[in-house]
């Protein structure tokens, strides 16, 4: 058993066989999880996966007939084998907290994964167990940056080394079209039906990119394959919900606290959740609607809600927070400058290009937005919120700039934020000459472009892969060309600014 050190007292680690000494207000799986099968194999397994999609599956697990159902986990890259490791030791248990905005704390063990596979150690298992007949869904939060597209013409990049490398060795694969690629292979080959391939990453029409792209992968592959793929393989689109801030040391602290043992990788989330899939699968699907998803025939238009103003507000205050030296997202949205500046954001640029939604209260969901956003036990840091914005805004916000743009509605909101990025791409400091902690695959990329801003103001624009062509909207440039000049002032201050874009707006 691991053992972990805590407040001069060894505690035993959480595993199968320590379940029974728990505390009875832990929610622990109920189900004989030594009976439950892997029907989902599940490739990028991080913090919002063991919150959401895992978390959702064990509630199913305790519906009698649904053992067929568990999860296998997989890690594609060498920094998921500290991950392997602790879940392998555990058991495949995990431990989550769920923060309620009023301080409530619902404790639960998750035991849906019932394996984990660890890819740069055996290849042919991870191909093999994906290509398994037990195998009806494989599923993936790989991050936007995983899908491979370009962000402004949204094409599958083949430049890619590592797509390159999959190309042309197809039993050797590195990403997860790869494998993917490999396993659908297999399953053509022995006379199988096709599993379904179901995204669960923060992108807009996520099935239909993860379609888009596979399929562009597998014709450079194998034309036939490709062919057999696009006939027989679903990608459903679905918008997925819920904050989860990556883990500390204090919440292993608090585990052993609450629960008595110890968890090395424990999961902590908002209580909010929130599922929404089409309807479209290869084959069999869990129930997931009796747990709380929702099954539609269009999601279009609630993940548009979603990423427009939850992802995008996101972004909005993290980009203007860290300038202003702020850490996390309540501590921002506490700050009724940043509040207020959210929302006029989210009334007044983004509202005007939602659809009606049956069953969505618009302003409603907005009021909750912002209270999720303050919840005082989601300690979500801004670097985080910030991390890989090359690959979030344009889906999160540069689409909603570009809709404004065509119908003639303002951007100045919008074009602060888009300032404040070049900012921070630049400076990577805050106003008080704290470091930011900058993580970004384009981030060098970004850092060149905003350097040039001190002679050129249009500079960080010309990165044309993420903004098109913005920096020929005169709309959007005497905007964004104010805000720079600002932003770039001796002893500036982004909340004078933000205030002044304010006023400007109410005007």
């Amino acid at each position: 058993m691991t053992q972990y050190q805590h407040t001069d007292a060894l505690v035993t680690g959480l595993n199968q066989q320590s379940l029974a000494q728990l505390p009875s207000h832990v929610d622990t799986p109920t189900y004989d999880r030594s009976a439950v099968k892997a029907g989902i194999v599940h490739i990028g397994v991080g913090g919002f996966h063991r919150a959401h999609q895992a978390v959702y599956v064990n509630e199913l697990l305790k519906t009698p007939g649904s053992e067929q159902w568990g999860i296998c986990g997989v890690g594609l890259l060498e920094g998921n084998r500290g991950l392997r490791d602790i879940l392998k030791q555990q058991d495949y248990l995990y431990t989550l907290t769920v923060r309620h905005p009023d301080g409530k704390i619902d404790n639960k063990v998750i035991g849906s994964m019932i394996d984990f596979l660890f890819a740069p150690e055996d290849k042919q298992a991870v191909i093999n167990k994906l290509a398994h007949s037990d195998t009806k869904i494989v599923s993936l939060t790989i991050t936007e940056g995983g899908y491979n597209f370009n962000p402004a013409t949204g094409e599958f990049d083949t430049s890619n080394p590592d797509i390159i490398n999959d190309i042309n060795n197809p039993n050797d694969p590195i990403t997860a079209f790869g494998y993917i690629t490999a396993a659908l292979k297999l399953r053509k080959e022995q006379g199988l039906g096709a599993f379904t391939v179901q995204s669960c990453d923060n992108i807009q029409h996520n099935g239909n990119v993860t379609r888009k792209m596979l399929l562009a992968f597998a014709t450079e592959q194998d034309k036939d394959l490709s062919e057999w793929i696009e006939q027989n393989v679903s990608f459903p689109n679905a918008m997925v919900d819920r904050i989860t801030p990556v883990s500390k040391k204090s919440d292993i602290d608090y585990v052993v606290d609450a629960y008595g043992v110890s968890d090395e990788w424990p999961i902590t989330c908002e209580s909010f959740t929130q599922w929404v899939i089409e309807d479209t699968f290869s084959d069999s699907r869990p129930n997931w609607d009796v747990v709380g998803a929702q099954f539609v025939t269009d999601v279009t238009p609630y993940e548009t809600m979603k990423i427009r103003l939850l992802n995008a507000g996101h972004s909005v205050l993290g980009l203007l927070g860290s300038i202003h030296g702020y850490g996390t997202i309540d501590e921002t949205v506490s700050d009724e400058l940043f509040a207020t500046y959210l929302r006029a954001f989210m009334d007044k640029e983004v509202t005007p290009n939602l659809e009606p939604l049956e069953g969505i209260d618009l302003e409603s969901y907005k009021d909750t937005l912002i209270e999720r956003f303050a919840n005082p036990n989601i300690k979500d840091s801004l670097s985080r919120i910030c991390s890989e914005s090359a690959a979030k805004l344009p889906k999160f916000l540069i689409a909603t700039i570009n809709e404004n743009l065509a119908h003639g509605r303002d951007v100045s909101l919008a074009a602060l934020v888009i300032a404040a990025w070049c900012f921070y791409s630049d400076k990577e400091v805050d106003e008080q000459g704290n470091k930011l902690e900058v993580i970004d695959a384009m981030q060098r990329e970004l850092h060149e472009a905003a350097v040039k801003t001190h002679t050129q103001p249009l500079a960080f624009l010309s990165l044309t892969s993420l903004f098109g062509n913005l920096s020929d909207q005169n709309e959007f440039t005497t905007h964004y060309k104010n805000n720079i000049e600002a932003l770039y002032a001796p002893a500036s201050k982004v909340k004078a600014i933000m205030k002044n874009v304010l006023d400007q707006k109410s005007n």
